[in-house]
């Protein structure tokens, strides 16, 4: 039977689990096209950078932190069975590609203050989002649980930044759509199976 690691494991194991999920999950999301149209409209890779750091870093933080609360209020058995749906959706809404509103305008501030709070709003009920609060009911500590979900952020989408449209047209999203939806799967069927 598959058995994730526990935190404590291995050292910084929720971390480098979390980075690997969201980073996977972040591949042809929303966000990564966003920071994409901010590369190609502000040229400016240190603060677009930053303000995606600065953005998720405070998302995460709050979805986390909403993650411990939801664990802490439902039973063990109500809150596996949630856990384990959530994933499962997840790892279906994955399977789905995501496009960004042409009609969404970018603030019109430096390159910083647009990529702080573009992405910040983009990540509002985005399934990164949402997977970062799923982690934060499993896996502890939570300054983990938001360290590696950033970290995860930032892989898949500092390369868009620096590299722009090249690197985007060369991603093999379907691919990636796959292996996160089947990670998001077994991340689901795990908790089923094993409970949280």
């Amino acid at each position: 039977m598959l058995d994730f690691p526990a935190a404590g494991d291995l050292p910084f194991a929720t971390a480098l689990l979390c980075t690997g999920v969201v980073a996977l999950a972040e591949l042809g999301d929303k966000t990564q096209l966003l920071a994409l149209l901010l590369a190609a409209r502000f040229r400016r890779p240190g603060a677009i950078i930053t303000g995606i750091l600065v953005a998720t870093l405070l998302n995460h933080a709050l979805a986390g932190w909403l993650g411990t609360l939801i664990s802490q209020w439902l039973t063990p058995n109500i809150l596996r069975w949630v856990v384990a749906i959530s994933f499962i959706t997840i790892a279906l809404w994955t399977l789905k590609p995501d496009r960004i509103d042409d009609n969404q305008a970018l603030p019109a501030r430096n390159a910083f203050i647009a990529s702080t709070i573009a992405f910040f709003i983009a990540e509002i009920g985005d399934k990164t989002q949402i997977a970062t609060v799923l982690l934060a009911t499993r896996y502890q500590p939570l300054w983990e649980v938001v360290v590696g979900t950033t970290i995860g952020m930032l892989l898949a989408n500092v390369p868009v930044v620096l590299l722009g449209s090249r690197f985007a047209a060369h991603l093999p999203l379907r691919a990636s759509r796959l292996v996160a939806a089947l990670v998001f799967a077994i991340l689901g069927i795990w908790v089923a199976l094993r409970g949280i």
